[in-house]
């Protein structure tokens, strides 16, 4: 009774013992409440989310690398990268450290997706993961962010609104992104002659983009 819904309950009860079904359900519906803190169930699903997701994303990452190394274009062009750099050279040693042929060909190939891995900037879905991107690190940088886009938009109002200067290429592509309602990282992974396109037609005035 030290609990005040507690007490409310049975205040009410001493009230209306008649409703002995309503008692009942009550009495059961706070001894079988579950005990732990809302707030570490919270964190243990934002947490599970996140692990969840950085690794949901490595799996893509490593999809798009494995899929680049297949192509001919990129494959070669590793290939070549790596017989200047010698390293294709020290997979065929001879004597004591002389390997079977499945275990050069194996090295070669990590080789190659390394060399990919650096030379070609992948964009959009399956860039690579980073983990300042992950829900848990969003949430605890929320205010971070706001601040930030609180500063840019009055920058952005001051130096286009106010003062009403042009507008430079990466202000053009931004609001042609905002119409095409495309997040950042879908708008990254377009191509750039797809994006020169956008400016040649000068999309980024609205009558034009509707058009």
């Amino acid at each position: 009774l030290q609990d005040e819904e507690t007490r409310k309950d049975y205040d009410y009860m001493l009230d209306h013992p008649e409703e002995y079904y309503r008692h009942y359900y009550h009495y059961y519906s706070r001894r079988l409440a579950p005990k732990v803190d809302v707030t570490i169930v919270i964190l243990v699903t934002v947490c599970a989310i996140s692990v969840f997701q950085f690794f949901s994303w490595w799996s893509s990452y490593n999809e798009a690398i494995n899929y680049l190394a297949s192509v001919p274009k990129y494959r070669i062009q590793a290939t070549e990268i790596a017989r200047q750099q010698g390293l294709l050279n020290k997979t065929k040693e001879k004597g004591k450290n002389r390997r079977s042929k499945e275990e050069i060909r194996e090295e070669e190939e990590e080789i190659i997706k390394d060399i990919i891995k650096n030379k070609i900037d992948i964009k959009g879905g399956y860039q690579k993961p980073k983990i300042y991107d992950i829900l848990l690190f969003q949430i605890l940088l929320a205010p971070f962010y706001w601040c930030k886009y609180i500063v840019w938009y009055c920058w952005w109002i001051y130096r286009f609104t106010i003062k009403g200067q042009e507008y430079g290429v990466e202000q053009k592509l931004y609001i042609i992104r905002r119409y095409m309602k495309m997040s950042q990282s879908q708008f990254d992974s377009l191509e750039d002659h797809q994006k020169e396109t956008f400016l040649e037609r000068q999309l980024w005035i609205r009558e034009n983009y509707e058009v």
